[in-house]
């Protein structure tokens, strides 16, 4: 077993608000209670535990209703709006899990962190926007929005017109020494939620939004790397990650290197907008020196980190 046990668990949205299903409430806390076996199992086992979450079906819902009440209500900006869904995801997961612990006599503390992710305002992904928010539109409809409100609109894999947003790279978690501090006691935290928000710093020293949102496994490697963490862990819908995906000869991957990930990567293998951004947060945080990243589903979490199941990369 893994001699650093400070791990950061990074859950996709989709654990949370799964595809198919109405999404109430009732069904994401239940949702949420089912995505947690994994978690307990590395409490059990005394692993030292920050917990990350995706927002992205959540914070396009919390779009929709701010756009909906225009005229009514206040428009939030996405940083409002991804620290709203870190609240309230946070609750979820956090109620859910103190109940767990509870239920099974483990005493250890739970808490969620509304957690600011430091980007440059100078990243070139500022001017570029690239991430899909929120609804599909007509072409009809995607033209008057980009005019009325000056939203930038593209067509999403032909399904319909969806707003781009950007999505710059984040360097730092604000609140890591506090999470930092917490972890080393004991305490699960739950931090990072949607990747967290994006601000950077103005010319006076201050913070300031950004009209943004960050890539949830990129915002957990930073993370990771600011707290020493020695694992991270992505649970997500897949078992294992593959090579040559959906084709004749596609390849699973157990355990790789650094390197040869890297290689997988520039070779096309894995796309932006599926397993790209994964790919690109284990290599960030191998590079800053963390032991191991895990990628598997959710009732693998403790199976991948003994070898006994997903993809683990490994430094070479």
């Amino acid at each position: 077993m893994l001699e650093n046990k400070t791990a950061v668990v990074a859950l996709g949205g989709n654990a949370i608000t799964r595809a198919g299903e109405e999404d109430t409430i009732y069904r994401q806390f239940a949702n949420t209670r089912k995505s947690l076996d994994g978690i307990v199992e590395l409490v059990r086992h005394s692993y030292n535990l920050v917990v990350t979450h995706g927002n992205g079906p959540q914070v396009g819902n919390a779009l929709l209703r701010s756009e909906l009440a225009r005229g009514k209500a206040p428009i939030l900006p996405l940083g409002v709006l991804v620290a709203d869904t870190e609240g309230g995801m946070g609750y979820m997961i956090e109620q859910s899990l103190q109940n767990r612990l509870l239920a099974e006599n483990i005493n250890r503390p739970v808490v969620t962190i509304i957690t600011q992710m430091l980007c440059d305002e100078k990243d070139p992904a500022t001017h570029n926007p690239t991430k899909y928010i929120g609804q599909f539109y007509t072409e009809e409809e995607a033209a008057r929005y980009a005019e009325e409100r000056g939203w930038q609109m593209k067509t999403d894999a032909d399904r319909g017109w969806r707003r781009v947003v950007p999505s710059p790279i984040p360097y730092k978690a604000v609140e890591s020494e506090t999470i930092k501090t917490l972890v080393e006691q004991g305490t699960i935290v739950i931090a990072g939620g949607g990747g967290g928000i994006p601000i950077y710093i103005d010319e006076k020293g201050n913070y300031e939004g950004i009209d943004a949102v960050i890539d949830k496994d990129l915002g957990s490697a930073v993370i990771a790397e600011d707290i020493g963490a020695g694992i991270l862990l992505i649970l997500t819908d897949i078992d294992k990650v593959a090579i040559n995906y959906g084709k004749p000869d596609e390849k699973e991957l157990d355990q790789v290197s650094l390197s040869e990930i890297k290689a997988y990567h520039q070779q096309g293998h894995f796309p932006p907008g599926s397993m790209g951004p994964k790919i690109e947060a284990a290599i960030k945080f191998l590079q800053s020196g963390g032991d191991i990243v895990a990628i598997t589903s959710l009732d693998n979490a403790l199976k991948v980190l003994r070898g006994e199941a997903g993809t683990r990369i490994v430094p070479d």
